[in-house]
């Protein structure tokens, strides 16, 4: 069998938090390209039904919908429940539900901050901590965290302070979890993207000044489409990546080269 072969992802079972748009939808795509079945998570239940269905149609795939808030606990836990229930078991969890907030640190209210941190760095802990006690039963599975680049640098012109202290805080604990977890064979990784253009972001006209500032210092001189994080993703969730774990990978354009 070849490498190409090796990194399909015939009869995964893998839950996809965020994955109604954006960067979720771009690798839960790419995941149901490669044989995976999914379950899509999403607060907004409506959206999450829409793109659970196109990729059913489109691949051939097993795909479902489950609403959840992954701050609450009690929801996560049901969220799992529904995935075995209908899959059987869990092989990889794509916790990539995340939000920003940019507000000047000295402005920022508590409310503000909390709802980063919990939806950020929380959430990612309450995902990736029921979706390890699964996949330690079953003797392996593989956990994907979206981290970002602003885990690395200070962005600017923008206050993101909260945002910023969260994904740092994902860094951190996907390699905490990493090493409390690698001899039991599930493994842990993050990746860090920079700007990525989504549909939700290249359509907001307050962002349009931020976009120019942002791409006339970045060394490829534009932001990142989502399909270009797809292939790491495949290739995280699969077999061929066994001996990864740990690791941070930095998708950016060499933003944080600069």
């Amino acid at each position: 069998m070849g490498i190409i072969e090796k990194m399909r992802l015939d009869g995964k079972k893998i839950l996809v938090t965020g994955g109604a748009r954006g960067i979720g939808k771009s690798v839960a795509t790419a995941f149901a390209e490669a044989g995976a079945d999914l379950a899509i998570v999403d607060l907004d239940i409506e959206e999450a039904k829409k793109t659970a269905l196109e990729l059913a149609d489109t691949h051939n795939v097993e795909a479902i919908a489950i609403q959840t808030d992954v701050t609450k606990p009690e929801d996560v836990n049901e969220m799992i429940e529904k995935v075995l229930n209908q899959f059987g078991r869990l092989d990889v969890a794509f916790c990539n539900a995340g939000i920003c907030i940019n507000a000047p640190a000295e402005e920022m209210t508590f409310d503000q901050w909390k709802k980063v941190i919990d939806i950020n760095l929380t959430g990612v802990f309450l995902t990736a901590q029921a979706a390890g006690k699964v996949m330690l039963k079953q003797g392996g599975g593989s956990i994907i965290n979206t981290a970002s680049m602003s885990a690395h640098i200070v962005n600017v012109p923008q206050p993101q302070a909260s945002y910023n202290a969260s994904k740092a805080g994902v860094i951190q604990l996907t390699k905490s979890l990493a090493v409390e977890w690698a001899s039991r064979n599930v493994r842990v990784n993050s990746i860090s993207p920079g700007y990525i253009g989504t549909e939700l972001t290249l359509n907001s006209p307050s962002l349009q000044p931020l976009i120019q500032q942002w791409n006339s210092v970045a060394p490829l001189q534009r932001m990142g489409k989502p399909e270009e994080l797809q292939s790491i993703c495949v290739y995280l969730a699969g077999d061929t990546s066994s001996f990864t774990t740990g690791a941070d990978f930095v998708i950016d354009g060499a933003f944080t080269a600069i």
